[in-house]
């Protein structure tokens, strides 16, 4: 029986704009070659894979080459879908059971927020030779999560201006590399730019997820808990960034763009 696979655009109000994520909403689980030989077909950062579980979701989230614990902008095209095609009650919280705990959505007019764990990052004094030789800068500051290095350099404009040598950040052992610095201009408060080479995603459109470690930084760093956020990749993309202890609210637009059926 085919079963019907999305393409949603995250992070955005516009169609060919933001981060383009998968969506996938099976009736019982599959085993996981399946998901990562789709997740390797659809050739997307991020493909997310849904089956309904107790009061929610078991979501899970596949690059086209390996399986990662947590993903922002897939989370966000899910919960789009589910209450898009009718599969939830706008009206109520999503609940998603993940690798990263338990995530939550939820509606707040056009845009969608969701309840994200907050993964500061921890100041670094030794980092492998190729991060920086990759990236071809000078760093203000380098720290590290649980899943990514974070660099906040000295301007916008050298951000928007890097050419990474991928072959060189590829070597490193995490799953990528957020670089961030203030943003110029009023109307957003910081901006970043992500590789995630390691992962098979050279560049990720806009990553939810990293959001989760700009946040608490940028909240040390501007003494403020809400932000308006820019990710400045070819396609671009908006967050709203919020901060409540140790949970990050991330909120963001999405767009259906295409809807299909895998027949094999």
């Amino acid at each position: 029986m085919p079963i019907s696979i999305y393409v949603v655009d995250a992070f955005t109000n516009q169609v060919f704009k933001g981060n383009p994520a998968a969506v996938c909403v099976l009736s019982s689980p599959k085993d996981e070659v399946w998901m990562q030989n789709v997740a390797a077909e659809m050739n997307l950062s991020e493909t997310a894979f849904l089956h309904p579980q107790q009061d929610g979701y078991s979501l899970r989230w596949f690059t086209p080459s390996t399986e990662v614990d947590l993903c922002g902008h897939a989370t966000l095209a899910s919960a789009h879908i589910l209450w898009e095609l009718g599969y939830a009650n706008s009206e109520q919280p999503i609940t998603f059971y993940t690798k990263s705990g338990l995530l939550t959505a939820s509606k707040d007019g056009e845009w969608i927020e969701l309840n994200f764990p907050a993964e500061p990052p921890e100041q670094v004094a030794a980092y492998p030779n190729e991060l920086m030789e990759g990236l071809g800068i000078q760093p203000l500051f380098v720290g590290r999560n649980r899943f990514d290095y974070l660099i906040e350099i000295e301007s916008e404009r050298v951000l928007r201006e890097l050419k990474p040598n991928f072959s060189l950040l590829q070597q490193i052992d995490t799953r990528g590399i957020i670089v961030t610095s203030k943003s110029t201009t009023n109307e957003f408060d910081f901006i970043s730019r992500c590789f995630f080479p390691a992962v098979g995603v050279d560049e990720d459109p806009v990553t939810g997820s990293a959001h989760c470690c700009l946040g608490p930084y940028w909240e040390n760093k501007l003494d403020k808990n809400e932000f308006i956020a820019y990710q400045a990749s070819k396609r671009g993309g908006v967050l709203k960034v919020k901060l409540h202890s140790n949970r990050v609210v991330l909120s963001g637009q999405a767009v259906t763009v295409l809807e299909c059926e895998l027949v094999g």
